[in-house]
């Protein structure tokens, strides 16, 4: 997930990350008070999943995009096994969403939208769209699929009753990730450093909020709005309630690809080469951080954080108990 048109090379084997350029890319300094080897950290296991595993949708499983494949796969939480792979066209990207008895996924290559029944693994509706980048988002919310249809800044919500669009509300340019949560949707923009509180009764932009510089991924929990920032790898807090910006963390964790994601008590981040790194949301600190070989994606769900990491063609089924500092 998230590796950006810009990386061309990823040597994980202690050698460095190449940009198109050929210059070595930035390395992320992190927090080295707290910053101990990813071989400290034990994961409850390690899934197989050949390609390029990616973006996370969770219902009663773990679903992960693969868009080197044009498939998901289904992790069934009880045996932590690849339990079935469901073929999704071509290049699935920009998210996945599991709602509405379907699961859906943007298909940059095919330029659609499209809806599978989990069960059978056939695509039940296709829906033409313009997908902007493949490093945008998909989001479940409020009776609805949201997701963004251009870089000019259209938020387009489709009606799973009916498989189509029916509103589509302006915000900023360069806008690319979805959240539903804390009453709202958010969404980030790139472009213009915010994040935009959507209103999903009205249609209609409710706050606009300055964050920190290029603002990519986010995630709702704890009464509060997580942004992760690429360009200067820290992350932004919003309160919900009051649509301000409350507390920036540094985390140090710059450049593209990441995610974020909130549960058990903690936020969690991953970026490339520092997989993971644990948030105090009481003291808007990072508590521990793991650097080395892996990162891209994660999620909370079943008592656990799930790592996808792109390069090393495999999940992580972390405990979170054992994510700390010794």
């Amino acid at each position: 997930m998230k590796m950006g048109k810009s990386w061309r090379v990823a040597w994980f084997a202690g050698v460095s990350v190449l940009a198109a350029s050929g210059q070595p890319a930035a390395k992320k300094p992190g927090v080295p008070a707290v910053q101990r080897p990813l071989s400290a950290l034990a994961p409850d296991a390690v899934i197989s999943v050949p390609g390029s595993p990616d973006w996370i949708g969770i219902d009663d499983y773990i679903w992960i995009s693969n868009s080197v494949k044009n498939s998901i796969s289904r992790i069934d939480p009880k045996t932590n096994q690849v339990a079935a792979v469901v073929d999704a066209g071509n290049k699935p990207c920009a998210g996945l969403a599991n709602a509405f008895g379907s699961v859906w996924t943007p298909v940059c290559g095919d330029k659609k939208l499209v809806r599978i029944d989990p069960k059978t693994g056939r695509v039940t509706a296709s829906i033409p769209m313009e997908i902007p980048d493949s490093e945008g988002m998909l989001a479940a919310g409020f009776g609805s699929i949201w997701i963004i249809t251009d870089k000019v800044g259209t938020l387009a919500r489709v009606d799973p009753s009916l498989n189509k669009i029916i509103a589509k509300i302006s915000i900023a340019p360069g806008s690319y990730d979805i959240v539903p949560g804390e009453g709202a949707i958010w969404v980030t923009s790139v472009e213009k450093n915010v994040v935009t509180r959507v209103d999903p009764e009205a249609n209609r932009v409710a706050a606009t909020i300055p964050v920190g510089k290029t603002p990519r991924f986010l995630a709702t929990g704890e009464g509060s709005v997580w942004v992760l920032n690429q360009g200067d790898g820290s992350v932004s807090r919003i309160d919900a309630k009051t649509n301000k910006l409350v507390a920036t963390i540094e985390v140090g964790v710059p450049g593209e690809g990441g995610d974020i994601a909130v549960g058990e008590g903690s936020v969690w981040v991953t970026a490339i080469d520092v997989p993971m790194s644990r948030i105090d949301p009481k003291t808007n600190r990072v508590v521990v951080q793991f650097a080395g070989p892996g990162g891209d994606a994660t999620r909370v769900a079943f008592g656990s954080v799930w790592l996808s990491n792109h390069a090393q063609h495999n999940v992580w089924r972390l405990d979170p108990k054992k994510i700390v500092l010794k």
